[in-house]
């Protein structure tokens, strides 16, 4: 099994250059404040919300952002991130451009209300 290289997001976000942890740090504060009670950790080796099990993932390549909110919060904000190249359970966010903060944000509600709801049913199945 492979070891993570990062102990958390503030490490992850350390080896990169200074636009990058820029662009890196405006997402995390903007998951941070779309889901305040979520709890940040590095999985997969990258940086991920957990609430209720994973919210979203997000990480830094060469030339763009990853987020990764899962298929769910991809195919209901499919029309909003159109102009993105995005794939199943992911979108990448040119590092050229603005990180589309309200959008993020929109699709990070999003799935607090989806992981709150199947928390919810777990509940009362039990």
């Amino acid at each position: 099994m492979k070891t993570s290289q990062h102990t958390n997001i503030n490490g992850y976000i350390a080896t990169f250059p200074a636009d990058v942890r820029k662009a890196l740090e405006e997402v995390r504060t903007t998951i941070q404040k779309a889901a305040p009670k979520a709890e940040e950790v590095i999985s997969y080796d990258i940086p991920t919300f957990r609430l209720n099990g994973n919210l979203v993932h997000f990480a830094a390549y060469t030339k763009h952002i990853g987020f990764y909110p899962g298929a769910s919060g991809i195919e209901a904000f499919k029309k909003e991130i159109a102009s993105y190249k995005s794939a199943k359970g992911s979108v990448q966010f040119p590092l050229d451009q603005p990180m589309p903060l309200g959008l993020i944000t929109k699709i990070v509600k999003y799935r607090v209300k989806m992981n709150l709801e199947k928390a919810k049913t777990k509940k009362s199945t039990k």
